[in-house]
């Protein structure tokens, strides 16, 4: 099922493949409904109309609770559905007086108030709980207070440090872990550390400890195992003036007590870094556009590289084994659909305007909308499969808005993976061709042919992987040294063969005859295979050169290979040194 709310209501639309109104939940007519959620396995239901929040049984279909909280903004169900936490904006009477709690808790099966608290930011206004909620925890005047077994009354623990600023609760089953940021003050750094529950003190209480600068507020991600958090730290103001989006960096931090930068190849701001559910790997998409993509393991080494395009966003599947690249926002709307598992592209479908997306729970199905107030022209949602057919789409009329859509979800292994097909799945709709606009060109150039002038040099898709037979892949030191010594052999090589030119007028030509009639067998597959794609390389140089020799004027890209030369003889005499 998925969910719509917006100004023509609230109603529900069954999923693939029928997309009729469901019955499940009666539409509820009107502009007053502000908020709705789901419980984490999908069979609860709450909303708010404006007058009431009501609980039904997606199951059952039947009505559980309802109560008179007409200014209620924020609701969110505990994991197992045991209580239904509200928010309603803080507000303190005329005289000064305080203000009443305004962040309830319900119990779901009596209907009754358990707590009420006074939560006056609506930023981290729900309380977190573990998988099984045997702890809840909230943060009150910078420390973390934890509470077991929905027992609000008493707190039972609590994490005091100078001034904690955000928290997240590690998932999964017990030993339960907590990550906490606490901002850098007065010269000193900001840091995030690792905790296990309950062990918050003495001075090696913590798991692990990443202390870092340039934070003015931070992202912490749990992978699923909860052996692994990513932080991105990010800076208002980039003092350097190169981005109008502040400064990011990206920090490893594992429960172990290791912790690392990561480090990203292109330079520019961090639009978004995703966990694959596998916990052994995370995508970042970074720098300046055309914007990177790379995968990276544990170790914080790439391991599959996307290239360069015009893309800000990364969702892989619920299984993980596909992942999704796309360019929403100020971006066409441009998605790669790749598979992660042989590094395939499957589809490159175009969602323009999208303002949303997400994968259904199933690991087949998208939905991507347009909704208000970030766009309030062509509201609308579809839904696809990963192979770029369109299988719904629903445009709202003009004088509509679409405020929000979302698939009703489903607990972890309800739907099995299923095998990745790259043949595009039959639709009825048809498929929409994005309108290609050509590029403004001055009058005095309309006649004439079209350069093939690129303002960015792209990048292509590569394999980061260490290949069988090398050594994993070098530190940043390493690469500069081993830079460095290639370049002192080259310079080397380029001073003999200098003093030999008397001798031997085409030293290339004749070290590439000698290539072509010594064959070395390695007995590696993969090194005869570089050896070989190196000579082929080294020939089609030879021909260009041939050609340049007859006054032919290369092309800039030829020219750049003919440079290469030098280093590709090297590399050739390495391998066969090798060997």
């Amino acid at each position: 099922i998925s969910l719509v709310r917006g100004s023509e209501g609230l109603y529900m639309v069954n999923g693939p493949p029928h997309f009729t109104e469901s019955t499940v939940l009666p539409r509820e007519s009107g502009k007053n409904c502000k908020v709705y959620t789901f419980s984490k396995d999908g069979t609860l239901f709450a909303w708010g109309n404006g007058e009431k929040i009501n609980i039904i049984s997606v199951t059952n279909k039947g009505l559980l609770h309802s109560f008179d909280l007409p200014k209620t903004v924020c609701l969110e169900f505990s994991p197992k559905n045991t209580v239904l936490a509200t928010w309603q904006p803080y507000t303190t009477s005329k005289d000064g007086t305080a203000g009443v709690p305004n962040l309830q808790l319900y119990d779901v099966k009596t209907g009754t108030c358990l707590k009420a608290f006074i939560q006056k930011k609506m930023q981290n206004w729900c309380p977190s709980w573990s998988e099984d909620e045997t702890i809840c925890a909230r943060n009150v005047n910078n420390e973390v207070h934890f509470f077991e077994n929905n027992n609000f009354n008493t707190t039972a623990n609590k994490l005091h440090l100078q001034k904690i600023n955000d928290f997240v609760l590690s998932p999964g089953p017990q030993p339960y872990k907590v990550a906490v940021y606490v901002p850098g003050s007065k010269g000193a750094p900001s840091f995030v550390r690792l905790y296990k529950y309950p062990n918050f003190d003495g001075p090696h209480a913590a798991l692990a400890n990443k202390s870092f600068f340039k934070a003015d507020k931070v992202t912490m991600l749990w992978n699923k195992k909860a052996t692994a958090v990513l932080v991105i730290a990010s800076t208002d103001v980039d003092k350097t003036g190169a981005s109008y989006y502040g400064e990011q960096t990206l920090h490893y931090i594992a429960t172990n007590g290791e912790s690392a930068v990561v480090q990203l190849p292109k330079s520019g701001p961090i639009y978004d870094v995703i966990w694959n559910s596998n916990s052994t790997e995370f995508c970042a998409v970074y720098g300046f556009m055309p914007a990177k993509a790379t995968i990276f393991n544990l170790k914080c080494d790439p391991v599959f590289d996307f290239g360069t395009g015009p893309r800000n966003a990364a969702y892989y599947s619920p299984h993980g084994h596909i992942l999704v690249l796309a360019g929403f926002g100020n971006l066409r709307g441009q998605m790669e659909v790749w598979d992660v598992k042989n590094y395939k592209l499957i589809s490159k479908p175009v969602a323009s305007d999208s303002t949303y997306f997400a994968w259904c729970p199933d690991g087949e199905h998208i939905l991507t909308a347009t909704c208000a107030p970030r766009l309030r022209v062509n509201n609308g949602y579809k839904i696809w499969h990963y192979t770029g057919s369109i299988l719904h789409k629903y445009d709202v009329p003009s004088n509509v808005e679409l405020w929000q859509v979302s698939w009703q979800p489903f607990l972890d292994g309800i739907f099995p993976a299923k095998t990745i097909t790259y043949q595009a799945v039959p639709s009825d709709v048809p498929s929409e061709e994005p309108k290609t606009a050509t590029a403004y060109r001055p009058p005095a150039l309309r006649n004439k042919p079209t350069t093939n002038s690129k303002l960015h040099e792209e990048e292509p898709p590569q394999n980061m992987k260490p290949q069988p037979g090398n050594d994993k892949p070098l530190s940043k030191t390493a690469l500069k040294n081993q830079r460095k010594h290639e370049a002192k052999k080259a310079a080397k090589q380029e001073a003999r063969s200098d003093k030999s030119l008397d001798l031997s007028p085409t030293p290339t030509s004749q070290s590439s005859a000698q290539n072509t009639v010594s064959q070395p067998i390695s007995g590696d597959p993969d090194i005869d295979k570089k050896i070989k794609n190196l000579k082929k390389k080294l020939k089609a140089i030879e021909q260009l050169k041939e050609q340049a020799a007859t006054g032919k004027q290369l092309e800039k890209n030829q020219l750049e290979k003919i440079q290469k030369e030098k280093a590709l003889l090297q590399e050739l005499e390495d391998l066969e040194l090798g060997i």
